[in-house]
């Protein structure tokens, strides 16, 4: 009896109602031991996000921050560097998302297939996920190295690449198709899709056969017995069901992609002159190249709407995939 009384006690409902009978302190306890890490939260995410909206309408004249409204967009939004980064970030974010999403989807299907060694297989697709943005651009960079690089002797062949071989660091872009769009564009660009494909593929890679683990073999199964090909259980079955997962994915590809800048920075530098200038290398660029800090500040204010969509977005269809489970 006095075992029971003692569980009784101690049970959730009555400590709940210890607390609500205590005093404000106690109420408030939940507050209180999570104040420190919303006081670290609003240091290092809120303030940074403020001060730069608060940047965006400024202008620096000499030591002074003096107002100008909506001028810093007008001139970011006027100029045709930003309408040009607008192009480049475009392609490379169809490239990049495209490439990453085919290559991730085909390598889960086969780590699916549970293949002999498949854990180191998978280990071995953990490598790109643990460099760093920077060696990685570093390491991209000297493949293609004229006359030096891994790669150059394959490059450089004229019959490869006729007339004259190719040079990924140098060789501009072609003449555009559409006219003020840069399609097709340099071979950097799609170097640089390479390179940023191959960085995000562990995490999307694992994150598809995640979701391939949760599709019922018995339905699969069913339907090869009802005369089903591979292909069209795979189109009708097995994509409909982790669908959720790939939405998820893109957006975070897209998310990844749109602020990305370390291996623009290491490995192209947003040339040849300006052909792989995305918008965050523009960001970069106006901000830490030019030091003109306010209009560094509203283009960044434009790039967080964005992410900002993105990730509503995102976070629905994960809402939507848990109610749907």
């Amino acid at each position: 009896m006095a075992t029971q009384a003692q569980t009784a006690s101690t049970s959730p409902r009555s400590a709940s109602k210890r607390i609500r009978q205590g005093g404000f302190f106690s109420q408030t306890l939940p507050f209180w031991l999570l104040l420190p890490m919303l006081l670290v939260i609003a240091a290092i995410q809120f303030y940074p996000g403020f001060y730069s909206i608060w940047l965006s309408f400024q202008e620096r004249q000499g030591a002074v921050w003096n107002f100008v409204g909506l001028r810093n967009f007008e001139r970011i939004f006027g100029s045709a560097a930003f309408r040009e980064s607008i192009g480049h970030t475009a392609v490379f974010l169809v490239g990049y998302v495209v490439v990453t999403m085919a290559a991730s989807l085909v390598i889960a299907l086969l780590l699916n297939r549970k293949l002999k060694l498949s854990g180191v297989y998978i280990s071995l697709i953990f490598i790109p996920w643990v460099i760093a943005d920077v060696i990685a651009g570093l390491v991209f960079g000297l493949l293609v190295v004229p006359d030096y690089g891994l790669l150059s002797p394959i490059l450089s062949n004229p019959a490869l690449f006729p007339p004259n071989g190719l040079s990924i660091p140098s060789d501009p872009a072609p003449r555009p198709w559409i006219s003020g769009f840069p399609f097709p564009p340099a071979p950097a660009m799609y170097y640089l899709i390479l390179a940023t494909a191959w960085r995000a593929l562990p995490f999307v890679t694992l994150l598809i056969l995640a979701a391939l683990k949760t599709v019922p073999h018995e339905i699969i199964e069913s339907a090869r017995i009802d005369g089903a090909s591979s292909f069209q259980a795979l189109r009708f079955i097995t994509l409909p069901l982790i669908l959720p997962t790939l939405v998820v994915a893109l957006f975070n590809l897209i998310l990844g992609g749109m602020n990305g800048i370390g291996l623009v920075f290491t490995l192209t530098r947003g040339g040849p002159g300006t052909a792989t200038e995305v918008l965050s290398f523009l960001l970069y660029t106006i901000g830490f190249g030019r030091l003109e800090f306010g209009r560094a500040a509203a283009l960044s204010v434009f790039i967080a709407i964005i992410n900002l969509t993105l990730i509503i977005l995102t976070l629905r269809v994960s809402r939507t995939e848990e109610r749907t489970a």
